[in-house]
């Protein structure tokens, strides 16, 4: 792999930047690509001088994606949105650009093409993210057959955007909301478990053409989760039940903020388990061990304990 190319879309996101760094790691000399690339100079001190070169293009041009991926061994596709914005529909993100990133591939020669999609995308489902999610995929075996789908539960971290949030609201606010009740189970999945899964894709000639769904080696429920995050930053809030149909209500006014906190898309979502299915490859058909949520959660909430991570022990506030 030492000099090889690797392209990577998304590179700046919070999966991306891990996979920068094992792809840096691996000797690849890699092309970030993002939608700023001034943004993303963060990630070139992740190789040696020159090794990583951020870069921008509009996934949505062909051209700009062909001249990303020109010479490239490797590509991988990490473009994802979680609420649509102005041009960044689901339909142009997660549904086309994929296909146009797996056409511009295999047209370069690329040897391997890993798409990081989700656990939950169904053309079937009522959310429209999971639909997108399902075309992009669609889209991509029909361009580039051998490609590896990966499809995470939640993917957790120390820059991740769902325990760092609740557990900042938490920081905030008197309660906790549980939507629909907090029943819906989840399975979150460490991010370098999925960097080292997309690393096991590129490497094993045995993975081509493959879909696994990653998760972690626990399964828990939306309340349990709550619960975990509060424990872990010495807080006590009450968690309070939240009927789907009171949260997508209270979603349509949260719509109209620049970067909403709740759409009513993502209510659809946390309607329906976000778990490894059965039957399905896994990241131990990968070669990769999951890491449990309990190892890593301690080492990034502290932050949000009354007094900060040095605070030391404190009775819950």
């Amino acid at each position: 792999m030492q000099g090889q190319l690797a392209t990577v879309f998304g590179a700046s996101g919070f999966i991306g930047r891990n996979i920068v760094r094992e792809l840096a790691a691996r000797g690849f000399r890699v092309n970030a690509v993002c939608r700023d690339a001034e943004h993303a100079k963060f990630l070139k001190p992740m190789g040696t001088v020159g090794q990583v070169t951020p870069m921008r293009a509009d996934v949505t041009d062909p051209a700009a994606v062909a001249r990303a991926v020109a010479g490239a061994d490797v590509v991988v596709n990490l473009c994802g949105i979680l609420y649509q914005s102005g041009r960044n529909t689901f339909e142009a993100v997660q549904a086309t650009a994929p296909g146009t990133i797996a056409k511009a591939a295999a047209a370069a020669g690329a040897r391997a093409l890993v798409h990081v999609s989700a656990i939950g995308a169904d053309a079937g489902s009522r959310s429209a993210y999971a639909r997108s999610k399902a075309a992009g995929e669609a889209a991509v075996r029909a361009a580039f057959p051998a490609a590896v789908i990966l499809r995470p539960s939640i993917v957790y971290g120390p820059d991740d955007s769902f325990f760092n949030r609740f557990a900042g609201m938490a920081q905030m606010l008197p309660v906790l909301p549980l939507f629909g009740g907090g029943g819906t189970r989840f399975q979150p999945v460490y991010v370098d478990d999925v960097a080292d899964a997309a690393m096991a894709a590129i490497a094993r000639p045995d993975a081509a053409g493959n879909t696994y769904e990653l998760g972690g080696p626990t399964v828990y429920t939306f309340r349990q989760l709550m619960e975990m995050t509060l424990a872990e930053i010495h807080r006590k809030r009450p968690l309070v039940a939240v009927p789907f149909w009171l949260a997508s209500l209270k979603a349509a006014f949260l719509e109209l903020l620049p970067v909403p906190p709740l759409t009513r898309d993502q209510v659809e979502l946390l309607k329906t388990d976000n778990v490894v299915s059965a039957g399905a490859r896994t990241l131990a058909d990968l070669g990769v061990a999951a890491t449990p949520l309990e190892i890593v959660l301690p080492t990034y909430l502290d932050k949000f304990r009354v007094g900060g991570r040095y605070a030391g022990g404190r009775a819950p506030a």
